[in-house]
């Protein structure tokens, strides 16, 4: 009895397996060469291409060493909320329910890549002085990373744009209502930040009603060598 319900079992399998490779042929796979290499005893060999290899936070390349990856993205409208990556850690984020509307910033230890605090401020109805009060007495070598959702630009006042721009901005200046920008400067850099992005909300362009597109920025960035005591 056992025998016999093995043997329908056997069967069964096989039936299904020729079914399979019948159906493959006729649909214009190679189902005649499985099917000479099952019977030759020959191992079946998939040509599978690779998948790209991906680094820390999404890099198509790791960073050298003494470097940190990083990888921005800045809020689409006023539904999805930006994210900042560090290190393939994921410093802001909605799921991590830590984002706000305006200006979503995290600072890191320009020295150790150690994050030292994140917070968000309301560019909307939001106090200014509390981001003022943020940004004035970083340390020298500190890293700001800076992803904008909805609104960035309203509460912005003439201290606050000079103090980003001291960081290293060009585009916070002109940094306008619900414009997406995404950003990483440092406390006392001598020149201009490489990594900096910016769309303008404009109604011939905006890929949402009322915003432009969301940014994505990635990269990698050096670590500062210890101030000599």
């Amino acid at each position: 009895m056992r025998f016999a319900v093995t043997l329908r079992a056997v069967a069964l399998v096989l039936l299904l397996g020729f079914t399979w490779l019948l159906a493959n042929s006729m649909l214009g796979g190679d189902g005649n060469s499985l099917i000479r290499m099952l019977f030759s005893g020959k191992d079946v060999i998939y040509d599978i291409e690779p998948r790209p290899r991906k680094y820390k936070c999404g890099l198509s390349a790791p960073c050298p060493p003494k470097h940190l990856a990083f990888r921005l993205t800045s809020g689409a409208a006023n539904v999805i909320g930006p994210k900042i990556c560090l290190e393939d850690k994921i410093l802001v984020s909605s799921a991590k329910n830590n984002v706000g509307r305006g200006l979503n910033i995290a600072l890191v230890n320009g020295v150790s890549g150690d994050v030292l605090e994140i917070k968000a401020f309301d560019m909307w109805v939001g106090d200014v002085s509390e981001l003022l009060k943020f940004l004035r007495p970083l340390h020298e070598g500190t890293l700001v990373f800076v992803a904008s959702f909805d609104d960035p630009a309203t509460k912005l006042n003439d201290e606050a744009r000079r103090l980003f721009e001291e960081l290293g901005s060009t585009a916070a200046k002109e940094l306008s209502f619900r414009d997406s920008w995404v950003f990483v400067g440092a406390k006392g850099i001598e020149n201009k930040s490489p990594f900096e992005q910016r769309m303008k909300n404009s109604k011939s362009s905006n890929k949402y009603e009322g915003w432009p597109e969301s940014l994505e920025m990635d990269g990698c960035i050096p670590l500062r060598a210890p101030l000599e005591t």
